[in-house]
């Protein structure tokens, strides 16, 4: 059961996270350019060169703010992540002997052991 849900998880997510990848990309990319502008805004000392990174920033930046429901998207990554993570650990982490019967003899003197004592 706990296969199932994850498996859900994951193509629920995936489903969300198709129908906000325009959202993402335009995030992305006004956020390279807020940083881009930041950056040189920072760097110069001209007030006229200045207030054109300001303006190039704060147009960014409203772009940015347009993009929010880009976070959906960022979330359902998170949630193909997860659900990727835990199928792979549960695949892994307990691995069925392929015969029943390879452990009996130990298990037997085991038992023997435990009686005779």
């Amino acid at each position: 059961m706990k296969k199932i849900a994850l498996y859900l998880l994951g193509a629920v997510s995936l489903i969300i996270l198709l129908t906000q990848v325009g959202p993402l990309i335009g995030l992305i990319i006004s956020l390279a350019v807020l940083y881009f502008a930041f950056k040189k805004f920072t760097r110069t000392d001209s007030t006229g060169v200045k207030l054109f990174w300001g303006i190039i920033g704060i147009i960014a930046l409203c772009f940015s703010l347009g993009n929010v429901p880009a976070l959906i998207g960022v979330a359902a990554l998170a949630g193909i992540y997860v659900a990727y993570k835990a199928l792979k650990n549960d695949k892994t982490a307990d691995p069925q002997p392929k015969d029943p019967f390879d452990n009996f003899e130990k298990e037997w003197k085991e038992f023997a052991n435990k009686s005779s004592i």
